[in-house]
């Protein structure tokens, strides 16, 4: 038969309590206090936040442009917003620290509060208030949702990414011989040559080959005098770029690229993925690879051996594309002086030779340095290619040092610097400055700062600021 239900009862048994073991002020637990409900409820019913994390914003902007407004938490989030409207003159009442910590430190009712706040705005601006509310809480927002998302899973030794078991690798593209003479005293493993002339990347695959600096074989003994196996150090690996555009009947120009023998080639085009087919391959920046979809195309169908993201992308964005594939498919440039645009007409032909075309002009853009100062006195560095165009670069170099920390933790490893027009020496510093950085001796604010850079990534305050 069924055993009837019972009710039963826990009690202290008679004589179980040693009261001689008790004393006065011994803590006693109780199962349930009603006022200590009541007052833990408090602290987390209702739809109001209770406890606010302070995170940190920077806004950027000038008249005419639009207002970014960048917000980081503690953890490592980081969103990007823009505003509707450009900033506008201020006749009266800018937007100083003050006013700006008043507007965008209202984040009641978020888990948020305003902790640091860096003004970079540039000369007296103004927005309405409607729209400093806005980028507010649109910010706000998108950090909430990221924090919402579940954390990645712990790589264990069986699934752990091919990316986060190295350490971090720092390519340097250098543009003549004197800086690529610095990179190697510096020990740069893998160099990119993006010279004018072609013809000098024959030269220069030479000198790497032969440079004092190169990594030798290392051959020891064991106690017994018997030879262990050889171990390899890693070389210098050089690579080469050809020029950005590629017109019908400019393979010669292909041809005098390939002909040097390089490691590698730097992939700018899709003439350059046909011609360059059986030849180890990185894609560069102008094949803007801005989603998995694109990046995963090249990687497999083409077989590069990595991609570059393209410039466009924000923090964000950029974020987002690390997470979506594996990070070790992509490179990512941290210094560079912006490629500002592109043109047919060659001002070193029209200006500083009698010449037509590349067949007749002497090449004077190989004895001459041209820059276009700007209306505020900024002087931008003129290059030309084999093919005769001009690229007008930005004169200041800019740089993503701040977003570094951020990108090893999505899982990045190979982070690029270009160089332009700097000396040997500026090309070491540079370089022992960024091996400080990735190493986590100095912040991206101390590396910026100390070597005057801007502080930006990308095109816009996009790819990484």
């Amino acid at each position: 038969m069924p055993v009837p239900p019972c009710e039963v009862l826990l009690s202290f048994g008679r004589g179980d309590i040693d009261f001689s073991r008790v004393h006065v002020g011994d803590k006693v637990w109780k199962t349930s206090d009603p006022e200590l409900d009541r007052r833990l409820r408090q602290s987390f019913s209702g739809n109001r936040p209770h406890f606010q994390r302070p995170i940190q914003m920077e806004v950027h902007g000038h008249v005419g442009r639009p207002m970014t407004l960048i917000a980081r938490d503690e953890i490592g989030h980081v969103v990007q917003v823009e505003s509707a409207m450009p900033l506008a003159k201020a006749e009266k009442q800018p937007l100083n620290t003050e006013r700006l910590r008043e507007q965008l430190g209202r984040l009641g009712g978020t888990p948020f509060k305003l902790g640091d706040l860096k003004n970079i705005l540039e000369g007296d601006v103004m927005l309405p208030s409607s729209e400093l509310n806005r980028l507010r809480r649109e910010a706000a927002g998108q950090l909430e949702a990221l924090r919402a998302q579940p954390k990645r899973l712990l790589a264990t030794p069986a699934n752990i990414p091919h990316s986060a078991i190295h350490t971090p690798s720092l390519v340097v593209l250098v543009r003549n011989l004197a800086q690529l003479e610095a990179a190697l005293r510096c020990g740069v493993e893998t160099i990119y040559c993006e010279f004018e002339d072609p013809k000098k990347y024959r030269e220069a695959v030479v000198r790497v080959r032969e440079s004092p600096h190169q990594p030798t074989t290392n051959r020891t003994t064991d106690d017994g005098g018997i030879p262990r196996p050889a171990f390899r150090a890693p070389r210098f690996e050089i690579w080469v770029a050809p020029p950005r555009i590629f017109k019908t009947g400019e393979e010669w120009i292909l041809e005098q690229v390939r002909a040097c023998n390089a490691d590698g080639y730097l992939i700018r085009n899709y003439d350059h993925l046909k011609f360059f087919a059986d030849c180890r391959c990185i894609g560069d920046f102008s094949l803007n690879v801005a989603n998995p979809l694109t990046a995963d195309y090249f990687i497999h169908r083409y077989g590069l051996e990595r991609v570059t993201a393209s410039y466009d992308l924000n923090i964000t964005q950029l974020e987002a594309l690390l997470r979506a594939a594996p990070p070790e498919w992509f490179e990512v440039t941290i210094h560079q002086h912006m490629p500002m645009f592109h043109m047919e007409h060659c001002v070193f032909c029209a200006f500083l030779s009698d010449g037509t075309d590349y067949t007749n002009c002497g090449r004077p853009c190989d004895q001459h340095d041209v820059q276009l100062r700007d209306r505020v006195g900024a002087l931008h560095s003129l290059k030309a290619d084999a093919g005769c165009r001009n690229t007008v670069f930005n004169a200041l170099a800019q740089t993503g040092a701040e977003f570094v920390s951020h990108l090893l933790a999505l899982g990045a490893r190979t982070f690029r610097i270009e160089f332009l027009k700097e000396t040997p020496e500026q090309v070491a510093q540079t370089i022992g400055k960024y091996r400080q950085l990735l190493r986590g001796e100095i912040t991206g604010a101390q590396l910026w700062r100390e070597l005057k850079l801007l502080n930006q990534l990308g095109v816009t305050r996009g790819q990484m600021a």
